[in-house]
């Protein structure tokens, strides 16, 4: 039945419907941004790259939140560093409850597909405008990851419970900077530069970004 009403349609109009498919679906600028922010090969579940970074950052911050409910439990708070880790670079601790992926992999990856959208010819203004932000704030929290994991390796190697407390708690607070961003001017707003800007203001800039390109409402 399909077939019949297919080939009902004009030519013409069929060779302008497939043509308009190829177009949309060549369109470098957009796929790059798809990359980021909804589906990208080798995520989990072939989420997008933003995203996936999203959700490894939310394990991370729970499992330093866990680890500073009771400093004093310095095994059980080690025990929290490896899950800690795992969720923000696998490639560290293969382990874990994380997703695999690694907040690093996926912040990394968000803001190299967004920068490889904004240097392809025909970039709008909007995408060279918003990349900027949606870049800087990835990067930020890419760059926070790797600080993050030198504290839980730090509280890892402590014996002493009383010097591990303000690292416990250090990592706590940098973990959850990662995902929301942090106020570090204190202004009364996260902005998306550094260093305040985190997952959730690269998020907000690549949602204003799609919009601005009619790729969603």
């Amino acid at each position: 039945m399909y077939v019949k009403t297919l080939l009902r349609v004009p030519a013409f109009a069929l060779i302008g419907l497939l043509s308009g498919t190829a177009v949309a679906a060549q369109n470098p600028v957009h796929n790059h941004i798809g990359h980021a922010a909804t589906g990208f090969n080798g995520t989990p579940e072939g989420q997008g790259l933003l995203s996936t970074a999203i959700a490894e950052a939310a394990v991370a911050a729970r499992h330093a939140g866990l680890a500073a409910r009771d400093p004093s439990d310095l095994d059980g708070a080690k025990r929290h560093m490896g899950h800690v880790i795992h969720a923000l670079d696998p490639s560290v601790v293969e382990s874990g409850p994380g997703l695999g992926y690694g907040v690093k992999r996926g912040a990394e990856g968000a803001a190299r597909h967004v920068e490889l959208a904004a240097g392809t010819d025909g970039a709008s203004q909007n995408v060279t405008t918003h990349s900027n932000h949606v870049i800087t704030a990835a990067r930020n929290a890419a760059a926070n990851v790797d600080a993050a994991i030198a504290l839980a390796q730090r509280i890892q190697a402590s014996n002493d419970y009383v010097l591990a407390e303000p690292l416990i708690e250090q990592l706590a607070a940098l973990t959850e900077a990662i995902g929301s961003g942090t106020d570090a001017n204190d202004d009364g707003r996260i902005g998306w530069q550094a260093p305040e800007g985190g997952l959730a203001q690269s998020d907000q800039h690549l949602t204003l970004l799609q919009r601005g390109e009619g790729l969603i409402n």
